[in-house]
C-alpha cells in the first residue's frame, strides 16, 4: 500500500500537512507523536521502567484522549520517546498502521528513517525555530493557555535538542527525503508545495 512519511520538528506544520495529504489521497492518517504522549500520560514521573511496561501494553483506544494535545503532554512525550525500549515497543503498531488499504500518511520524527524507510514519498518539514515558536505561542493562547514567547522558544529549543541528540531514532531527514521549509508559508501554501514535491497522485 502507498505510504507517505512526514517528518520534522515540533510546530513545523507537519501535522496539519500530513492530515491534509491524507484527506487529499483518501488515506489513513496517524500522528505518531500521540503514541508517545499516550504512554507519557500513564507515566507521570517519567520513570523509564514504567514507561517501557506501559508501551508494551499500548492500546489504540488511548489515542482518543483530547488531553494528549496539551503542551505539558508534549514535553513529557519528548522525554519518554528518548527511551529505546519504548520506541521499539511502539514500532509494530506504526508499521501495521502503514499497511492499511488504500494507503497511509504517518507523521513524526523517524517515519522516513526507521518506521517506514521504504515509504513511497518522504517529506521532511521544517521551519526556523523562531517561526515555530510564534506559531506554537498562538496555538497556546488560542487554547486559553497563558504563556510568553521566550518560554515557548526555550521549550522548542530543548525539544529539538532531545529529539536530535537521542541515541534511539534521532530526528533527522532521510537521505532521500524531500525538504520543505514552511517558514514563510501558510497552511495552504505548504500543502500546495508538498503536492508539487510528491506529485498530485499516489497509486
Amino acid at each position: 500500500m502507498p505510504v507517505i512519511a512526514v517528518d520534522g520538528p515540533a510546530a513545523s506544520g507537519k501535522g496539519t500537512l500530513a492530515r491534509r495529504l491524507a484527506e487529499h489521497f483518501g488515506f489513513h492518517w496517524l500522528d505518531t507523536g500521540l503514541l508517545y504522549r499516550a504512554v507519557a500520560a500513564r507515566v507521570p514521573d517519567g520513570a523509564p521502567d514504567q514507561a517501557i511496561a506501559v508501551a508494551r501494553t499500548f492500546d489504540a483506544a488511548w489515542l482518543a484522549d483530547a488531553a494528549l494535545r496539551g503542551e505539558a503532554s508534549g514535553r513529557r512525550a519528548s522525554q519518554v520517546s528518548a527511551i529505546p525500549e519504548v520506541r521499539a515497543a511502539l514500532l509494530a503498531y506504526q508499521r501495521d498502521f502503514a499497511r492499511q488499504a488504500p494507503g497511509a500518511v504517518l507523521d513524526g520524527r523517524d517515519i522516513g528513517t526507521v518506521v517506514c524507510p521504504d515509504a513511497d514519498a518522504k517529506l521532511f518539514v521544517t521551519a526556523k525555530v523562531e517561526v515555530r515558536a510564534a506559531r506554537r505561542l498562538k496555538e497556546l493562547r488560542d487554547a486559553g493557555t497563558q504563556t510568553i514567547y521566550a518560554a515557548v522558544l526555550q521549550d522548542l529549543i530543548e525539544r529539538d535538542r532531545r529529539d536530535t541528540e537521542r541515541a534511539a531514532a534521532p530526528l533527522k531527514a532521510a537521505a532521500d527525503a524531500l525538504m520543505l521549509d514552511t517558514s514563510g508559508l501558510d497552511a495552504d501554501q505548504a500543502f500546495a508545495a508538498a503536492l508539487a514535491l510528491i506529485g498530485p497522485q499516489m497509486i
